[in-house]
């Protein structure tokens, strides 16, 4: 009897240490989450807000809705893209792709040096659902992306950096041929690559100061703040010490609010709803950036995801900071 109740204790205490040690993993992150007071942006990130203004204001206005039953729109949204590449100095190249129509990613690199031969990707994807002209889902990634490169530009780092704007990441071509993100992981992979690290930037705009605004799947709601005035770092459990490098080096350089998960896809698998999924498939470290979507903006997905409803001083914050961490990730030999 007292072996029987020894081993029945034994199994309790497994049942409880062992989760609990796996949501501390997931949820623990290094360093702080800033709180308090921002101070003004200075003169590059007031720059940076009114930059990023006019690239949401392009895609989500002028543009608006662009997917493959609008291939006029979709067509705009990447001559734009290709175009502000170029307008910064770099060579960007296409990878065209599909059978019964043809879409496009626009690639522009950041050659590395000693060791070129690494690289980290920064991609966003340009299209958008139907009925929505997209201004935080996706305009508010791409304007991130591009306002990185440009950030970044005429800079030597070791590792080269790769800039990538993904067609179709939206229904429904998510996770089929069709899928600029999956189509790309899967050529670097098949040409071995050595990706080390990937960032989907996802919806970076909308955020609120109001008690309730931010929502989570389930698991997560006793873990993070209830207000989305943050931004969130995903990653899978393989993608863990690129999620723990990351946010340690956002909260070390920025002002502003973070929140980390690296989470068991199974699990949760809200967290695989962006492209960085697709280098998950093929082996590569990837994170998603993201306000976390439909879990705080009510325009996700429907006509109210307008450019008016993003907040660009954050966005700047947030776009300078993410430009911080690639430069240090990048000057790693």
């Amino acid at each position: 009897m007292k072996d029987f109740i020894i081993n029945c204790i034994g199994i309790l205490l497994i049942l409880v240490i062992v989760p609990g040690g796996m949501l501390y993993f997931a949820v623990h992150m290094p360093g702080e989450s800033f709180t308090g007071m921002s101070p003004e942006l200075n003169e590059e990130q007031q720059l940076l807000a009114e930059n990023l203004s006019v690239h949401v204001r392009k895609l989500a206005e002028e543009i608006g809705e662009r997917h493959h039953e609008l291939p006029v729109a979709l067509e705009a949204a990447a001559n734009y893209i290709e175009n502000n590449f170029i307008q910064t100095g770099y060579q960007p190249y296409l990878q065209v792709f599909g059978e019964k129509q043809q879409f496009r990613n626009i690639v522009a690199e950041l050659y590395g040096n000693a060791s070129a031969d690494e690289i980290i990707v920064v991609g966003a994807h340009y299209d958008t659902v139907w009925m929505t002209p997209g201004a935080d889902d996706n305009a508010s990634g791409v304007a991130g992306m591009l306002e990185i490169a440009r950030l970044l530009k005429d800079r030597n780092f070791n590792r080269t950096i790769r800039f990538v704007a993904f067609a179709n990441e939206e229904d429904p071509f998510y996770f089929t041929g069709n899928m600029g993100s999956l189509y790309h992981a899967k050529r670097a992979r098949d040409h071995g690559e050595n990706i080390v690290a990937m960032f989907s930037l996802e919806m970076l705009g909308y955020y609120s100061d109001v008690k309730g605004s931010q929502l989570y799947p389930r698991p997560l709601i006793w873990f993070y703040p209830d207000k989305a005035k943050f931004i969130a770092f995903i990653g899978n459990l393989p993608s863990h010490s690129l999620l723990y490098d990351t946010i340690g080096l956002f909260r070390k350089h920025t002002h502003f609010p973070s929140e980390g998960l690296a989470a068991p896809e199974a699990i949760i698998p809200d967290v695989r709803r962006s492209d960085h999924s697709a280098f998950w498939s093929v082996g590569y470290p990837a994170l998603m950036v993201t306000d976390t979507a439909g879990f705080r903006n009510p325009g996700y997905h429907n006509v109210g995801d307008v450019p008016r409803t993003l907040d660009y001083e954050k966005m700047a914050r947030v776009v300078d900071g993410l430009g911080k961490v690639i430069e240090a990730l990048a000057d790693q030999e």
